[in-house]
């Protein structure tokens, strides 16, 4: 005879299915009051900063806020309790946001005005795909991370350029401009360059020399280069993985019409029906 479950590992079962059935009727309904906190927290949150609020209804704001966190706080130790490899869960990409959920409220009895921090908390929103468990988000969402990945070390070698060029500049200017226009010193020199080539410009800084004013001038045109090659190298990237993983093959072409477009399995031209050369 078959050993009957104990009542904490039919517990275990019934909760794991509530907390991570998105498929289940009890776990959509979880997953869609669970979005319902987030967002009322965030608004909480955000509401408890502005000041005419904040001095009549802090105290409800708090009490709410401390009672949503003990909800998120039970339901991370029943996120814990109810799978099989917990450490698993811990150090995922949702443990570790489920877990930076709960600490600022926590936090915020040591140090107070870290419960801000509590705003974190929209990240949790990533789980509306999971919830909503659409392939061509899912896909999509895939190939923007291999995109990512792939460019790292063409963008770390490009912020290391910047970063050797950033400190030339800012050094160039610090002897250009000198004390007297605020370039006080090589990192004040550094701090102008970075605010130009970002095209923030606070303009707490300015260069007053002819000389200062032309670098100054190249920089920014440098700036919004340095703002449209990170963009361009994870597009190329994404453009290359969308190609990898599509469906179409542009090299089968028409041998009438020269039509070039057409799906790998197809056998004759959408066109005009000729036969395709097989590759």
């Amino acid at each position: 005879m078959k050993n009957k479950k104990s009542q904490y590992e039919i517990f275990r079962e019934r909760i794991k299915i509530i907390l991570y059935g998105t498929n289940t009727i009890l776990g959509r309904m979880f997953d869609l009051v669970l979005l319902g906190l987030i967002l009322l927290s965030v608004l909480l949150i955000m509401l408890d900063t502005v000041e005419g609020i904040s001095q009549k209804y802090h105290t409800q704001l708090l009490i709410c806020e401390w009672i949503i966190t003990i909800f998120f706080t039970i339901e991370y130790i029943l996120r814990i309790i109810s799978i099989q490899k917990p450490i698993k869960y811990v150090f995922s990409f949702y443990g570790i946001i489920d877990l930076l959920a709960v600490l600022p409220m926590y936090l915020s009895i040591f140090f107070p005005g870290a419960s801000v921090l509590s705003v974190v908390r929209a990240l949790r929103f990533f789980r509306l795909f999971k919830i909503l468990h659409i392939p061509q988000i899912s896909h999509q969402s895939t190939q923007l991370k291999d995109a990512i990945e792939a460019s790292k070390e063409k963008i770390l070698v490009f912020i290391y350029f910047v970063l050797i060029s950033t400190v030339i500049i800012g050094t160039i200017m610090y002897l250009v401009e000198g004390k007297e226009s605020g370039f006080t010193s090589i990192p004040m020199g550094i701090y102008w360059t970075i605010v130009t080539l970002t095209t923030v410009g606070y303009g707490d800084i300015s260069p007053q020399t002819p000389l200062g004013q032309f670098i100054a001038a190249l920089v920014m045109i440098l700036g919004y280069g340095i703002i449209a090659v990170p963009t361009g190298i994870v597009t190329a990237e994404f453009a290359k993985s969308s190609l990898r993983n599509s469906s179409v093959n542009t090299k089968k072409t028409c041998r009438k019409c020269q039509s070039q477009v057409h799906f790998d399995n197809a056998q004759y031209c959408y066109q005009c029906g000729t036969e395709l050369p097989n590759n």
